[in-house]
């Protein structure tokens, strides 16, 4: 699928301004659409909007169907005559940098719960409707999250034996035994859904679409391995016989273990891939376009045993891609997908890739220095690409680049070079090269559109806690900001409204 000429901004909701201490889908998401109307911009890119596990992290979600209740405006639900005005007050903290999950979450599940006692479930609004349409996914989600919190909020596996492993009539008698706490999670994804409906369809009115972001794998201790073990890696005990990562190379001795469970490939194929068809089906019912996490995967995954320490014991094993993206092409039609084809890529990938017409990442904080990665440089682009200046992973461009300096890098000096600026703000004008180049989209992460230093930082990929905290608020974006990226969106010709060569 080719993509028109344009720009967005990559921001999580979680980073969001507001009141409550998390982003949300209230008015501020409202606001943010605007900026991005007014600016030009018509893409909105985000991380994975499931509910986040250990560690609050997008990428290790308890579903990859379900929404993230932390997501949900209070503000809204107040609206609506489900909160009064103490418990949004309760909601109030004075921290707006930073989310600090463990107090949030207790305080937003508090208020929900209060929101779902002051619900009427008579299904005059919809409420009957949503969870009819979405059984397939919603059933076993919901009864997970109550057993979930049933047992203290322990891993899946350390449950009772019956429900654990959905043995006999044990999911038909926890379904009873905790019916009003599975009425309460269905409530939740209710709201969260009904929300981003509404929310989405607004940033649509105004011309932006939405990157949506799925990660290849799921985690461990999800609904998804919970429900469907016949898919994964799992034994019988919910031992895992082999998970995900990425072998030793330049950064890690020792690879990347991420513990993942693998897909069972063979067993996912003779279902006609139906997962993957539900998957993409609920994900294009709340994006417009969709990121793919480590699409080199679904060429070839490297495969570890289960109970190995470290990542050198794996080995690579075919995917089977091409056969899965001709499935979904067939059910859904052309495709609108972005590959993340970061890291050591073969040619068998990019072959994959470009096949179905993906358009591949481009980072520019990869691409200088005399071990810069020269895919990145801009004269090597071609259209069908989106280029980031970095992405959540990354540090913001301001930080790289005062990093760089302080080091008295040749990463910094040939960067100045390449674009020809040897001024202070390597921010801005990295910007600008992604900008000019001619990659057909360019998503730039808001803490560089707000020229913010490192402890803007959204995720180090190296650290295990501390991440996904950062947000910004208004008052950090300088004067006429509005008025500066919309003279680059015309001036580059990245707004596909407005584009006129007649």
């Amino acid at each position: 699928m080719t993509f028109t000429r344009s720009a967005g901004i990559l921001l999580h909701p979680t980073s969001l301004p507001g009141n409550y201490g998390i982003g949300d889908l209230g008015k501020e998401a409202y606001k943010f659409i605007d900026f991005l109307a007014e600016t030009g911009n018509t893409l909105w890119q985000a991380l994975p909007l499931g509910p986040t596990g250990f560690g609050n992290s997008p990428y290790q979600c308890f579903s990859a169907f379900a929404g993230n209740p932390l997501l949900i405006s209070p503000e809204i639900l107040k609206d609506e005559g489900l909160l009064n005005d103490d418990d949004l007050k309760s909601l109030i903290t004075h921290e707006k940098h930073h989310v600090d999950f463990g107090k949030i979450i207790g305080l937003k599940f508090d208020a929900l719960r209060k929101a779902y006692a002051n619900y009427n479930l008579s299904g005059k609004d919809g409420f009957e409707e949503f969870c009819e349409s979405n059984r397939d996914w919603l059933d076993d989600f919901a009864l997970f999250m109550a057993c979930k919190n049933y047992h203290g909020g322990i891993v899946w596996s350390q449950w009772e034996e019956e429900i654990a492993f959905r043995k006999g009539d044990a999911v038909e008698k926890w379904t009873k035994k905790l019916s009003d706490e599975i009425r309460f999670q269905k409530f939740i994804q209710f709201k969260f859904f009904s929300q981003w409906k509404n929310l989405r369809d607004y940033a649509n009115s105004k011309g932006i679409k939405i990157i949506g972001d799925v990660p290849i794998y799921i985690a461990y201790d999800s609904a998804d391995l919970w429900a469907n073990k016949k898919y994964f890696t799992v034994d019988e005990k919910g031992k895992l016989e082999f998970v995900a990562g990425v072998p030793p190379d330049y950064f890690s001795a020792t690879g990347q273990l991420w513990g993942n469970p693998l897909y069972k490939w063979d067993v996912i194929e003779k279902d006609n891939f139906r997962w993957w068809i539900d998957r993409f089906r609920s994900i294009l019912n709340l994006v417009d376009i969709v990121r793919i996490d480590h699409f080199r995967g679904f060429e070839a995954y490297y495969k570890i045993p289960g109970d190995a320490p470290t990542a050198e014991t794996g080995e690579w094993v075919k995917a089977p891609g091409e056969k899965l993206f001709n499935t979904l092409k067939n059910e859904f039609g052309e495709l609108p997908v972005l590959a993340e084809d970061l890291g050591i890529i073969t040619k068998e990938v990019e072959e994959l890739r470009d096949k179905f017409e993906f358009p591949g990442m481009k980072i520019l904080q990869f691409a200088f220095g005399k071990d810069g990665e020269k895919r990145f440089l801009p004269h090597n682009f071609i259209n069908n690409c989106v280029v980031y200046t970095g992405s959540h992973d990354n540090d913001t461009t301001r930080g790289f680049f005062e990093k760089e300096k302080e080091k008295n890098s040749d990463v910094y000096y040939h960067a100045r070079d390449y674009m020809n600026y040897y001024g202070d703000d390597m921010c801005h004008a990295l910007i600008k090269l992604a900008y000019s180049s001619v990659g057909n989209i360019v998503i730039i992460p808001m803490q560089d559109i707000l020229n913010l230093d490192s402890s803007a930082r959204m995720n180090f990929p190296s650290k295990p806690d501390g991440n996904w905290t950062w947000r910004f608020s208004w008052e950090q974006a300088p004067e006429g900001l509005v008025k500066h990226y919309k003279y680059l969106i015309e001036l580059y010709e990245r707004n596909p409204n407005e584009v006129n060569h007649d």
